[in-house]
């Protein structure tokens, strides 16, 4: 299994939920976060922003499935076609053991 957690936009936040249910994968989890990139925030005026808001999304999925869910994710978190700064980040971890809280999965 691999855990996926993608950084986006706000505003992407529906569009990638919906892409990635229509590729069959409907359980994720989502959190507000703030952080910045590599341009330390965003500078209007004399005004720095360093602390920028943005959705993580956490998918965790079978490893065979990689390819597919970065593919779902990159299409429908861009800005553009090409992509923009800030449009977020993608990182992808193995997932050792995951339990289902409602099952008795230790027999307990």
């Amino acid at each position: 299994m691999l855990l996926i957690r993608a950084i986006v936009r706000p505003e992407k936040k529906d569009e990638v939920l919906a892409g990635l249910s229509e590729a069959g994968f409907n359980a994720a989890t989502m959190v507000d976060v703030v952080g910045r990139g590599k341009q330390k925030g965003i500078k209007i005026g004399g005004m720095v922003y360093d602390e920028i808001p943005k959705i993580l999304i956490l998918v965790v999925i079978p490893d065979g499935e990689k390819e597919k869910v970065v593919k779902v994710i990159l299409s429908t978190a861009r800005s553009r076609n090409e992509g923009a700064f800030g449009d977020g980040k993608i990182f992808v971890s193995p997932v050792e053991e995951a339990y289902t809280i409602s099952k008795n999965a230790l027999g307990l």
